[in-house]
């Protein structure tokens, strides 16, 4: 059975799932933008402004994938 994506709200609980994510997909629509975090077993997702996001992203040390 598939586990559901999980909805991080924390910024600080992100960038600590980022460690050990395999990619980043950043998806940008109007004045969100949607940061999806993949790990061996799970999708997290963290909805945030547009320039929160380029911080976060700058920050990341996992691939990034736009889409």
């Amino acid at each position: 059975m598939k586990k559901l994506p999980s909805e991080i709200f924390n910024e600080e609980k992100f960038l600590e799932l980022a460690k050990t994510a395999v990619h980043c997909r950043v998806k940008r629509v109007k004045d969100v933008v949607k940061l999806k975090l993949r790990t061996k077993n799970q999708l997290y997702t963290y909805k945030t402004d547009p320039e929160t996001a380029d911080r976060l992203v700058r920050n990341l040390t996992c691939d990034i994938l736009e889409i």
